[in-house]
């Protein structure tokens, strides 16, 4: 039953626009761009007949089975064996997801698995000290991450009695949370057919759907958590009553991205989704998703002075507030390219006389922002009055046991009495 292709449906005198795909047989249904045929899931149309209505809703349905299925069989062969993928705790859960947000997965593992052994529980996280959450989480970076985990561990032992809420807007509402974890949680933890957006099913929905628009615009993300809705929905409703598994299917797009739809040279040919792919048919796979032209990137010299004493080495706490906020560091400065370190500690740590001693260039990264910190080591026979600086003698022995941001912690790796 063919139709002009962007015709225009009518009934009663009333007519909407759509982008229409019965130009192609049933038979035929896995070529139907897939932007199309969800298309239809989201449009109210009037059809000229009740014949019609039913042809598009095959269409819409038999296209997305032809992706959920085979998403579905291959992650259940290809599924990675995580640690926090053999539990159903909402609490864990959570803790892995805001641990792999802007982290890799080798490296979160390790700190999932200590933070789970110190700290099991809601109440667990919502009693302990400051500083041994800022332990556990050391080296990890975007502290404001554990700040706002621990903000809302309180809040659940306060007001959900501990128990880690399964509704929605109860989750939302936690600090920190937003629309992907609470997704993550809902469907991971408590089989809720929710979405699941991050960086992994951004790519591979606008390579099957050949969105080549700029991705991070809000009507093309509303567009990608529209696609992302209408696939979760489906998966859950083709399946049978006891084997409905919103969990298997999020995970598994997010799989697919992390595996084999990587952001730079993706295995296609091991994809369960090629034939359906429509950047691959149009052969832009390495174009899509497009990305916005970054900001220029921005360079910036730190000097930093591990000041030694006594046996005991100098450190401040970071003030509430700020970046890295209650972390432990040594004192440091951002400088203009030509200032020379020893004229600077003289200066500014009230010395006559200083001996630096290069300890190690640390470089790193922070969005846009390419940082390089020159670390000295200080020896000094009496204890120095260091201006205006607030902070903490603190024994060489002890030193590893204070959270430090990360790389001053790297800094100290290199460091012997």
């Amino acid at each position: 039953m063919p139709c002009a292709s962007r015709n225009r449906c009518s009934d009663s005198g009333n007519s909407t626009a759509i982008s229409c795909p019965f130009a192609i047989t049933v038979c035929c249904v896995s070529l139907i761009p897939l932007d199309d045929i969800l298309l239809l899931n989201s449009v109210q149309v009037n059809y000229h007949s009740l014949a019609s209505r039913c042809l598009a809703g095959r269409l819409a349905e038999m296209s997305l089975r032809s992706i959920v299925a085979p998403l579905l069989k291959w992650f259940a062969e290809n599924a990675r064996d995580l640690p926090w993928r053999r539990t159903r705790d909402p609490y864990a859960i959570w803790v892995s997801e805001i641990m792999l947000q802007q982290t890799q997965v080798k490296t979160v593992i390790p700190y999932w698995e200590r933070w789970i052994k110190k700290l099991p529980d809601i109440t667990a996280l919502a009693d302990a000290k400051e500083e041994t959450v800022f332990k556990l989480w050391e080296g990890l970076g975007y502290y404001s991450r554990v700040r706002n985990m621990q903000k809302a561990a309180r809040l659940i032992r306060d007001l959900h009695k501990g128990r880690f809420p399964s509704g929605s807007q109860d989750i939302l509402e936690l600090p920190g949370v937003g629309r992907y974890t609470c997704g993550a949680v809902c469907s991971i933890a408590y089989n809720q057919p929710e979405p699941i957006v991050d960086g992994n099913v951004i790519r591979v929905i606008s390579r099957v759907a050949g969105i080549d628009e700029p991705i991070k615009s809000k009507p093309v993300m509303d567009r990608v958590w529209s696609y992302a809705n209408d696939l979760v929905k489906h998966a859950i409703a083709r399946q049978k009553p006891g084997q409905r598994n919103a969990s298997a299917f999020n995970q598994s797009m997010m799989e697919l991205g992390a595996m084999v739809c990587t952001p730079r040279n993706p295995i296609c040919s091991e994809c369960p989704l090629k034939g359906r792919c429509e950047a691959r048919k149009k052969n832009k796979i390495d174009y899509i998703p497009t990305l916005v032209k970054r900001a220029a990137v921005m360079k910036r010299r730190y000097i930093g002075f591990i000041i030694i004493w006594n046996g005991k080495v100098f450190v401040q706490r970071r003030l509430s507030g700020g970046v890295n906020a209650g972390f432990w560091e040594f004192p440091n400065w951002q400088v203009d390219a030509n200032v020379d370190p020893a004229d600077f500690a003289k200066g500014n740590l009230s010395l006559n006389q200083v001996h630096l001693e290069l300890l190690i260039v640390i470089n790193h990264s922070i969005t846009r922002y390419r940082n390089r910190l020159e670390m000295f080591i200080l020896r000094v026979s009496r204890k120095p009055c260091l201006g205006r600086l607030h902070g903490e003698w603190v024994p060489m022995a002890k030193i590893d046991k204070l959270p430090l941001t990360g790389a001053h912690r790297k800094a100290t790796k290199y460091l012997q009495d």
